[in-house]
Formats: C-alpha cells, sequence, structure tokens
C-alpha cells in the first residue's frame, strides 16, 4: 500500500509517495535510494514550489523523513526531550531508551544509520519563528546531525555531532564526538520576499545541484 511520505533534504523538501509495499524504514536502511513518486519540490531557498513526478533521493542525503507509517514505536521505553541541528533545519522531539538505561555503562549502541523521534517540531535555522512543521513520528538520519542538546548524554547516538547537556535549565557544553515540510518551505518563501521586496523579481532558480531530486533513469 502507498504511503505518504515528506523527505527532508539540505536544499528543499520532496512530498510525495512511496509504493513498494513494507515499513517506510525498510526503504531507507541499507539502501542507497529512496524513489518518491508523483512528488512536489519546495525549496527553502524561497523560489516556488513545483512538480517533480517521480524522483530519485540519495538516502544519505536525506536529514529526515516523515510519514504516517511509522509504527515502530517502542512499547516500553523511557523518553527524553531533545533538540538537534541538521543541515537548515531545528529539529525537537522526544527520543527513547529503554527502560534503565545507563549511558555510562551501557553496552548497546543504536544500529542502522536513522532513529527515531516523536512529538517533532521542525523550523528553519535561518528562520525559527517563520514557521513550523509538527508530526507525530519522524526518522532523523543521525550521521547529519551536527548538534544536540538533551537531558542525559546520547552523543554516542549522532557521532560527530556537539552534544549538550540540559540539566534543571542549565546547560553545558562538551566536545563533538569522533565520528568512527510545507511551513518550513513557507517561511523561507516569505523570508526570501520580505529580503527582495524592493527589488525586481527573479528569474526561478535552477534546481541546486546537490541535495535536489533527480528523476529515475529510464530504460
Amino acid at each position: 500500500m502507498p504511503m505518504r511520505v515528506e523527505a527532508y533534504t539540505a536544499t528543499g523538501i520532496a512530498t510525495g509517495m512511496v509504493a513498494a509495499p513494507g515499513h517506510v524504514r525498510a526503504h531507507v536502511e541499507g539502501l542507497s535510494e529512496l524513489i518518491v513518486e508523483g512528488s512536489e519540490w519546495l525549496p527553502i531557498d524561497g523560489s516556488a514550489a513545483r512538480q517533480a513526478g517521480d524522483v530519485k533521493l540519495p538516502v544519505d542525503d536525506l536529514l529526515l523523513l516523515v510519514s504516517d507509517e511509522l509504527d515502530d514505536v517502542p512499547g516500553h521505553a523511557q523518553w527524553h526531550a531533545i533538540d538537534l541541528d541538521a543541515g537548515p533545519y531545528r529539529i525537537e522531539g522526544e527520543l527513547s531508551t529503554m527502560p534503565g538505561f545507563d549511558p555510562g555503562r551501557a553496552l548497546a549502541r543504536p544500529s542502522g544509520q536513522f532513529v527515531l523521534l516523536r512529538d517533532v517540531r521542525i523550523t528553519l535555522l535561518s528562520e525559527p519563528t517563520g514557521g513550523e512543521v509538527r508530526c507525530a513520528h519522524a526518522l532523523v538520519n543521525r550521521y547529519t546531525v551536527d548538534r544536540i542538546a538533551a537531558d542525559i548524554m546520547l552523543g554516542f547516538f549522532f557521532p560527530g555531532a556537539a552534544m549538550s547537556m540540559t540539566l534543571g535549565g542549565a546547560t553545558t557544553t562538551g566536545a563533538a564526538i569522533p565520528t568512527p515540510a510545507t511551513a518550513v518551505a513557507a517561511a523561507a518563501q516569505g523570508a526570501s520576499g520580505a529580503a527582495g521586496s524592493s527589488a525586481a523579481s527573479p528569474s526561478p532558480a535552477s534546481p541546486p545541484e546537490s541535495g535536489s531530486p533527480t528523476e529515475p533513469a529510464r530504460s
């Protein structure tokens, strides 16, 4: 059964359907590409949205994936407030750990490229009050996160990210751990329009070379 997805990249958001059967996590874990069918491309540079048809997105370029089909939520878990920066996005939500989890003694480490967050709020770092997207669940590419803040040490979930611990309102910052959708786009478009209100309207921007969708190869 087709599932609707919103795929966030560094340059824009592809919204459309994934037709292959199975849960959405199966379409990104261990695969190199995600094909979004009948998609709309929403650039975050302020240019207009456009119909993009069937697009092929490299999984490594995905920063965040939103879908109604994320049903692999842990039944017995402790949830920790967390906010993080990934590319141009600020992502706030909750991340789960098992009951009794001790980050200093934990032997288990997250497997796979993506981690699940719940009660998610997404904004643009450049326009934090310009618009937001809220969703029940989202998958975050943990290798693309630049900064995280949480109430316990969760740095090993996000290799390469700078870690801040929030304790009773106070924040302490640690060194980076070494490495082993529509409302967001509207905010960018509004900011671009305000900045260029006194100038002539530019011609539509060409799709960016990196992070933008490409049509699947045809046989």
